[in-house]
């Protein structure tokens, strides 16, 4: 059987050796529960600690501002219904393209307590109406709102202008949470210059372990535990921390960011030669979001593919042949995902079949020509057939 090839990097990341060899110190020489007092939890602890600091560096915070987490999921619920229940928020914005683990963390504590939601028009590519938030924001009344958006969207890449928003909710008070886990290692991010009161990071999208990232609550925003325990993360998160998980989180993290320009000149080349391959390929290829600029998430590229009989089950297909991809975010898919809540928002021709292909630095440029040959080997009906 062929090689497989893995470009589904938006659902989640390889291990990197060295973020192995860390987890594996950890695990085997540093075992001691971190809240013990005794040396062994005192090492632990110190762990903790050192990849807190990593973390908070990171994004310009302090260390006092960065809690652990069990992943992006967990961070979003955190921020969104915290910032309802203890910072009496009545009030909240987002967008109808956000990540599931936002619209249903507002769907459900929009059942809990008396709140307004506005979701903000995206335009074809997108992008949320931030003129819409202005005026939102300009009407708001003594109770503060929340304003959510994705930092960039995990389907089509779409990259929000955090400056700009961030900026809009400090000129009127308002408190913003940013979906950071598609960006978090692959763009500098700096609280500091972009200010938000929330903003969430998941280890697994930058080539970390799964089931550990991280929140980062702004200092001036006291919010109490979302889980209750034994007064873990200072009393802001219960549960004994995820020693080897928060090592490899920070190990990754430091790697990404020492090779951040190298990785994303080597994505984005990989990027460009498979839309002008799939272009040369295939009659009416289109790409969802705005991969030919610059300011996009540049580790996606969704390709709409035109209708055709052999669409129906592409994913199958692709998988069938040894390639990885997505249909959308593989959080909600199964075999196929039927439909997508991010291409209704943007009005995609239903009739078309989107496939996600995401990268990484891993990823090298003959698998960018095989998964070409692959898919016109697939789709072999086409108008222009197949070309060798």
């Amino acid at each position: 059987m062929s090689r497989r090839i893995y470009l589904d990097h938006a659902a989640t990341t390889p291990l990197l050796e060295e973020v192995v060899g860390a987890m594996l110190s950890a695990l085997r020489e540093h075992y001691g529960n971190p809240s013990s007092i005794h040396a062994e939890g005192r090492r632990a602890r110190a762990l903790v600690e050192a990849g807190r600091k990593t973390i908070a560096q990171a994004i310009g915070a302090s260390t006092a501002e960065v809690f652990f987490t069990s992943g992006g999921t967990e961070g979003n619920n955190m921020a969104i219904k915290c910032a309802v229940r203890d910072l009496g928020v009545r009030r909240i914005v987002s967008s109808p393209t956000e990540h599931h683990a936002v619209l249903h963390a507002i769907e459900a504590v929009s059942r809990e307590y008396s709140l307004e939601v506005f979701w903000l028009r995206v335009d074809a590519l997108g992008q949320p109406n931030l003129e819409q938030l202005e005026e939102l924001l300009a009407q708001q009344d003594a109770q503060p709102t929340l304003v959510s958006l994705m930092h960039a969207n995990n389907e089509i890449g779409t990259l929000l202008d955090l400056s700009t928003a961030a900026q809009l909710c400090q000129q009127y008070g308002a408190l913003l949470h940013t979906d950071a886990v598609q960006t978090v290692g692959h763009f500098p991010i700096d609280v500091r210059q972009s200010p938000v009161a929330f903003l969430t990071g998941s280890a697994h999208k930058f080539h970390g372990p799964k089931g550990v990232g991280f929140v980062y609550i702004n200092r001036n925003n006291f919010t109490r535990p979302f889980i209750d325990g034994g007064g873990q993360e200072r009393n802001m998160r219960g549960g004994t921390e995820n020693v080897a998980g928060i090592v490899g989180m920070a190990k990754a993290l430091e790697l990404a960011l020492r090779d951040l320009e190298a990785r994303t000149q080597h994505i984005r080349q990989l990027r460009r030669h498979f839309m002008a391959r799939l272009r040369e390929a295939f009659d009416d290829i289109r790409f969802n979001g705005n991969p030919e600029s610059d300011a996009d998430l540049y580790t996606v590229l969704s390709v709409s593919f035109p209708p055709s009989p052999k669409n129906e089950l592409l994913l199958l297909h692709l998988d069938i042949a040894g390639i990885s991809a997505s249909g959308g975010s593989a959080c909600t898919s199964g075999a196929e995902q039927h439909s997508s809540h991010v291409l209704e928002a943007i009005q995609a021709d239903p009739k078309r079949k989107t496939i996600r292909f995401s990268f990484s630095h891993l990823n090298q440029p003959d698998e960018i020509e095989e998964t070409v040959l692959r898919l016109q080997q697939i789709l072999s009906t086409s108008e222009r057939g197949a070309i060798v």
